[in-house]
């Protein structure tokens, strides 16, 4: 009987051991359980941080930031703003955010058949190989405009007429054709260099009318002696009806007026006119600003020898000239564009083309 309630005895405090042991893993294991979430911050605050601690940049919370050990990142931690330039900082130095792109001048930027030129007309002349380096339709007949005064300016200039003589603007001057206004009111008298240099610089229609009008043998001796000029550069695909360009008649080709800008670059009074920036002129006792019609030759990104826009509705915007684009002398003519600053956006993508690539003498077509 005694060994019987023994066994009892030793079975019931065998139950209760066990009973205790399993109450005290229990009692481990809820323990555990607040250990464990805390020690997820500690190992997301060390992620955070290596990162340059994205979440905080992005909520602006600092509570939600890696706790900062050192004061410094304290202050950092702080500031909001302090907080989101070292995210940039880090993450640059890390390389874990794309610094800038940098352009690197590829195969196909340098193929001039991909050159994306918006004039209808287009052509770059190298005036030491006199080969093409660009060319769009380079031997179409179009109106041509305002260019056509660099004619009147040689043909002027050919005749060794005096600069100084003192010529007027008269009615005979005002364009009933188109209706272009002027800022030179009839009855306004100056010089021949003058109206030479706001026929180029600022493309005066009734300056250069007069300058043809004044010429010796009148308006249709000068004209004759603009197609004379044409011929004999070789201009065989032009033909001039009038000084200013305001008529449609007034035809060429981008070849052509290549030839004709590069024969214009070698009056030193067309490079110096044609290019200058701006001019402060007495008409009839009024100071007047007058300014280039080619914003390019404002800029120091350019070296330009001469210049001349023109425009009509049938010309389309257009644009001429001589420059010394990546160490080369070019004539590039840009006819028949769009926009009003499409022409000058053609003239800076072949700036840019020209300086991406190594030119040769090779032709090659857009």
């Amino acid at each position: 009987m005694k060994r019987k309630l023994s066994a009892v005895v030793l079975v019931v405090a065998l139950v209760g051991a066990g009973a205790n042991v399993s109450a005290q893993a229990a009692t481990e294991t809820k323990k555990s359980k607040p250990v464990a979430a805390k020690s997820e911050p500690k190992v997301a605050k060390k992620a955070s941080a290596q990162s340059g601690a994205a979440v905080a940049a992005k909520s602006g919370n600092a509570k939600t930031a890696a706790a900062p050990k050192n004061a410094k990142s304290n202050k950092v931690a702080a500031s909001g703003g302090a907080a989101k330039k070292t995210v940039a900082k880090v993450s640059v130095e890390r390389g874990d955010v794309p610094r800038k792109a940098i352009h690197r001048v590829s195969a196909v930027d340098l193929d001039a058949g991909r050159l994306a030129l918006y004039s209808s007309s287009a052509l770059v002349l190298d005036q030491e190989t006199g080969h093409a380096l660009i060319e769009k339709q380079s031997d179409t007949v179009v109106p041509i405009a305002s260019i056509s005064k660099l004619m009147t300016a040689m043909v002027v200039l050919d005749a060794k007429l005096d600069l100084n003589e003192v010529i007027s603007i008269g009615d005979e001057d005002v364009d009933y054709l188109k209706g272009s206004r002027s800022r030179i009111p009839v009855g306004t008298t100056m010089t021949r260099e003058t109206a030479m240099l706001l026929a180029l610089m600022s493309s005066e229609n009734r300056a250069a009318h007069a300058l043809g009008r004044h010429y010796p043998g009148g308006l249709p001796a000068f004209v004759k002696a603009m197609n004379q000029k044409a011929h004999a550069l070789g201009m065989h695909s032009s033909r001039f009806e009038e000084p200013t360009g305001l008529s449609s008649n007034n035809v060429s080709t981008a070849h052509d007026l290549a030839r004709m800008v590069a024969a214009a670059a070698r009056y030193p009074e067309i490079r110096q006119y044609s290019t200058t920036a701006e001019a402060r002129v007495e008409l009839n006792g009024r100071i007047r600003d007058f300014h280039n019609t080619n914003a390019l030759v404002r800029s120091d990104n350019w070296e330009i020898g001469v210049s001349k826009t023109g425009y009509i509705s049938e010309a389309g915007r257009c644009l001429v000239m001589q420059a010394r684009v990546a160490d080369k002398p070019v004539v590039i003519v840009l006819l028949d564009s769009a926009g009003k600053m499409t022409r000058v956006g053609d003239a800076n993508r072949i700036k840019r083309w020209m300086e991406s690539a190594g030119m040769g003498s090779d032709r090659r077509r857009a």
